[in-house]
């Protein structure tokens, strides 16, 4: 999922400081008064959207994983537990799941969730006119992908409402993590009453957005806060000890640790580089794993993007790419620009990343040095017509605006013009602005980033088959396509695992894209804060969370 944060608002905004002592149920029996129970959160991104169907971003995932509940959840250790479905059968051949759903599972205003509120979700993602960038996620039922592109029917997609609380699932090959996935937010049920009246607007209105999960939507300022509150009608609600949740949308680092600090915010991720270490040693920040990597993409697709022809003949040619990547220093960013413990990126797939199918570490081999090599840079920029960079195009890099961002591509401009004799020019926009340009591919070289899905290399690397929804670069190889078509088939975990690695082989070769860097994720966290469980998919829960002084 694309990485959040950093984007608008640079002024702090308002909240109360929580006072008070402990709950009787969290803490000492002896308390005379109760703690209250509310948390705020800096999201760092007014959402683009929060419609699961739609969302590609994790400031919208967290809101959504929140407010909905899916087939199944994920408890801290990221394994499977039961979610709305209580129980569920997987047929011998694991192509059928049968989820048999909980009666008391319900909506915030007081209805059932039913199967049929799975099914209509699921298809509507697959729905060619929801144009959702998510819909290949959903290519693993059966039929999903053809309904899709349009060579199948609706009744035709593998799943199927048997009755109120029975949901049938047929996939396309075997999954191993399918059961996952269904946690994901675009697999999350969906009222075909409220979304129907209005599809693509239904969630930007408070009174639309029905969940089922821990907490309901109470009020929303567009570029400033969402209120949300205890679910009482959430079928597990006797575990969720918040009554209030909190989300500000400030992008500016040092507004939001000023927002910290002063008590309006009990978490934040938006934490200027030059602090990370100092907040680390003093305990205020705490280090959680994370499986991202922040990189940047070249638009390399058949889009008339604007660009111009000297730039798109120069990012199309891949000794220009592969020079490109050569000449960035990713050492010397991680330890004198970002200061947050990353890990330079040689490869795409994060080294944290496991196999599904046997639960064995992906990464075997470093495709790119953590030390720029200007020598053979500028060799491949020769070859390619540019000798010292003469003749070459102004290149424009674009990037979602934050102090964190900028500080990297003027370190990055830097290398350009010392290493390679190039000249780069910056452009700071907003998040909306940013997402919505590298999903129509209007941009020249962007900063963005991927966090996995769920814990396997296909998180990172389905994305980049042709015309793939999260595919900004606009890459296309058939081979690669073969390959990643030929790993979501295969039931042999050998060949499975060999076809991935073939394919990132040739992702790496073709680069359209420069990694940089592998997260870790940095929260400040007031100590106040207890049961927070932070995913290394990159999702903040708050339905254990409770507030104890």
């Amino acid at each position: 999922m694309l990485k959040r944060k950093l984007t608008k608002l640079s002024a702090v905004i308002l909240s109360a400081a929580l006072v008070g002592t402990l709950l009787a149920g969290c803490g000492s029996s002896s308390s005379s008064t109760t703690t209250e129970q509310k948390v705020s959160y800096n999201l760092g991104a007014d959402p683009q959207t929060i419609d699961p169907g739609l969302n590609n971003s994790t400031e919208g995932g967290i809101v959504i994983e929140n407010a909905f509940e899916g087939l199944v959840d994920l408890d801290k250790n990221e394994k499977v537990i039961p979610g709305v479905a209580k129980s569920w059968d997987v047929s011998a051949d694991k192509l059928t799941y049968t989820f048999h759903l909980r009666k008391d599972a319900k909506w915030s205003d007081g209805k059932p969730v039913k199967a049929k509120d799975f099914e209509f979700a699921w298809k509507r993602a697959l729905a060619p006119d929801t144009a959702s960038d998510y819909a290949y996620q959903l290519f693993y039922l059966k039929n999903g992908e053809a309904y899709n592109g349009g060579k199948a029917s609706k009744d035709d997609v593998g799943v199927k409402a048997v009755d109120d609380n029975t949901l049938k699932v047929e996939l396309q090959s075997p999954t191993p993590y399918f059961l996952a996935l269904t946690a994901f937010p675009t697999y999350m049920p969906l009222r075909e009453d409220i979304v129907s009246k209005d599809n693509k607007g239904w969630a930007t209105k408070k009174a639309n957005y029905v969940s089922n999960g821990p907490f309901y939507m109470t009020d929303w300022k567009q570029k400033s806060t969402m209120t949300f509150k205890k679910n009482p009608n959430y079928w597990n609600k006797s575990t969720v000890k918040l009554d209030t949740l909190t989300y500000y949308m400030l992008s500016q680092e040092t507004s939001a640790t000023a927002a910290f600090t002063s008590g309006q915010v009990d978490l934040n991720e938006i934490i200027p580089a030059v602090q990370k270490q100092s907040l680390i040693k003093k305990g205020t920040a705490k280090v959680y794993p994370y499986y991202g990597t922040y990189y940047f993409c070249f638009n390399v697709g058949d889009k008339d993007s604007a660009n111009g022809a000297e730039v798109t003949k120069a990012l199309k040619n891949e000794k220009v790419r592969e020079a490109l990547n050569l000449a960035i220093d990713r050492e010397s960013i991680v330890k004198d620009v970002t200061k947050g413990g990353e890990k330079p990126a040689t490869s795409f797939v994060p080294s944290s990343i496991t196999t599904a199918n046997d639960s064995k570490k992906f990464k075997n081999k470093d495709y790119l040095p953590k030390k720029a090599d200007v020598k053979k840079a500028k060799q491949l920029l020769a070859e390619a017509g540019y000798p010292d960079g003469k003749g070459f195009p102004t290149l424009q890099i674009m990037y979602n605006e934050g102090q964190n961002h900028q500080d990297i591509v003027q370190a990055m401009q830097d290398m350009y013009k010392k290493n390679l004799g190039i000249n780069v020019t910056l452009q700071s926009v907003e998040r909306k602005v940013q997402l919505d340009d590298l999903t129509k591919q209007q941009y020249q070289f962007c900063r963005t980033a991927w966090i996995a899905d769920y814990n396997d290399p296909m998180t990172f690397l389905d994305m980049f088959v042709t015309g793939g929804g999260n595919n900004n670069p606009g890459y296309s190889n058939p081979q690669y396509d073969a390959l990643i078509a030929d790993a979501k088939a295969t039931a042999d975990g050998t060949k499975r695992t060999k076809d991935l690695h073939d394919a990132e082989d040739l992702l790496m070769k073709d680069l359209p894209i420069v990694p940089v860097y592998e997260y870790d994720l940095v929260v400040e966290q007031k100590p106040e804060v207890k049961g927070l469980h932070v995913s290394p998919l990159g999702y903040l829960y708050f339905n254990s969370v409770y507030i104890q002084k």
